[in-house]
């Protein structure tokens, strides 16, 4: 007997859903972090540490990002680094978002007045103190745009891991599919879940940018 798509199906989805959030907070998490770093580089005065991380940034923004999930998942067991789906996906999708969060704060960095931060380097403040209480945050404001349009693709990017073997919300609506023999409700549903996820982070987003632009 062929299972009709209702609320029980749906419910699935959901929890699928859930480890769609998780693995994208963890790869925003990580990759945040290094994706600082990366834009610090960028803007760094050594050139071989421009080049760098130039290099970095060519390798992941130039290739697809099934591709380097694919590369961590079955590479590192090549190199000896036993890892299960979980840390794959989380070092996979930290190393592309870092690539490309990198570079739009490193335009953003770029982005503030450069009398901005000679004011600072004349009235003595070091380099860390300068960028954390003078740059970063006139860079944040640039930035956030672009930021919480990449976070938005880098959930929807999520549904890759599914081709790994995750059982994430893309996953979960292909089994309802199968079984249920209702792609049409089983995919709509899950495309409905996808845009209650990202709609949050878009209105807070908007929210956010008017209030900067009224305190500015």
């Amino acid at each position: 007997m062929i299972r009709e798509f209702g609320f029980g199906e749906f419910l699935f989805l959901l929890e699928g859903a859930r480890w769609t959030v998780l693995l994208s907070l963890l790869a925003v998490t990580f990759g945040g972090a290094l994706g600082l770093a990366v834009a610090l580089g960028r803007t760094s005065n050594w050139a071989w540490m421009r080049g760098l991380m130039a290099t970095y940034i060519q390798i992941f923004q130039g290739t697809p990002l099934l591709v380097q999930l694919f590369i961590v998942y079955f590479g590192l067991p090549l190199l000896g680094l036993k890892v299960d789906i979980w840390m794959a996906l989380t070092v996979g999708l930290s190393l592309h978002t870092s690539a490309f969060l990198g570079e739009i704060w490193r335009g953003s960095i770029q982005a503030v007045p450069p009398g901005q931060s000679e004011a600072a380097r004349a009235l003595g403040i070091g380099y860390v103190h300068r960028m954390i209480d003078v740059v970063l945050p006139q860079a944040f404001r640039i930035a956030l745009p672009a930021t919480i349009g990449f976070l938005v693709n880098l959930i929807k990017g999520t549904a890759l891991a599914a081709l790994l073997g995750l059982t994430e919300l893309t996953r979960s609506g292909q089994l309802m599919a199968n079984i249920t023999f209702q792609p049409l409700q089983a995919y709509g549903a899950v495309g409905l879940v996808y845009f209650f996820i990202c709609l949050p982070l878009t209105t807070f987003s908007a929210r956010i940018e008017r209030r900067l632009n009224a305190a500015r």
